[in-house]
């Protein structure tokens, strides 16, 4: 929360802070507090942004370099102690604690305004409030705590029942096996059938080339004759 700049609110702080602890930019605590060769400190965003249109101190008009600007580390765990309210003191938070929780504290913060987390559902509400809004909220959605798997909305929880959930599941699964094995048992088939016509034709093909084998040997053998009758005819003839 700051003013202008970069520093803190001086409503924040539950007791007035020091005169050295307020930024002479923007008249808020000191955020993030750094010094300039003048000896002069203030936010490092502010006299960063003071920077780009003069490159003088504010306080002093001296020229400043942003070579020569140091973080003031001690100074800062020093702010990060003070005491702070609640940033959502209006919605009733009197809680009070060190500026360095701050983050902490909003974190947990009973009044800290939040998004409903369901999706779906815009409802902005306090957190102490957010239990009281999901036993209503119709983007209520949660798994069952059981571990079933079921994710739940408002109108199923009531009736969800973990056993028939799981028995539903077991015979989604037993129907998919089913499924499963139908399948592998069609192509089984299927590739049986393609086995059976492959070997039927192989068997085709050994009988085509055993009677081909069967054909050579007969024309081998009328050959042979042929020729033995031609030499049998030849020797007659010389004889005469």
């Amino acid at each position: 929360m700051c003013l202008q700049s970069g520093g803190y609110d001086l409503e924040l702080f539950v007791d007035v802070p020091d005169d050295g602890l307020i930024c002479s930019i923007c008249q808020g605590v000191l955020r993030c507090p750094v010094r300039a060769a003048c000896h002069h400190v203030f936010c490092k965003r502010c006299i960063m942004q003071w920077l780009k249109r003069q490159e003088t101190c504010p306080c002093c008009r001296k020229p400043v370099s942003q070579s020569l600007i140091f973080v003031m580390f001690k100074l800062s765990k020093a702010i990060g102690r003070l005491k702070i309210k609640c940033r959502n003191e209006i919605q009733g938070c009197r809680a009070t604690f060190p500026l360095s929780e701050q983050y902490c504290h909003s974190m947990s913060c009973p009044f800290e305004l939040i998004s409903c987390p369901y999706q779906g559902c815009r409802a902005q509400l306090l957190r102490r409030d957010l239990e009281a809004h999901a036993r209503h909220c119709e983007h209520w959605r949660q798994p069952c705590h059981m571990g079933c798997g079921a994710v739940l909305s408002q109108r199923t929880r009531t009736q969800h029942n973990c056993y028939q959930e799981l028995r539903r599941q077991y015979e989604a699964k037993q129907q998919s096996h089913r499924a499963i094995a139908a399948a592998l048992q069609r192509k089984m088939r299927k590739m049986q059938n393609t086995m059976a016509h492959m070997k039927r034709q192989i068997s085709l093909i050994c009988e085509s080339l055993e009677v081909m084998d069967d054909v050579v040997e007969v024309d081998e053998a009328e050959e042979e004759e042929d020729v033995a009758e031609s030499g049998t005819a030849g020797s007659s003839s010389s004889s005469s």
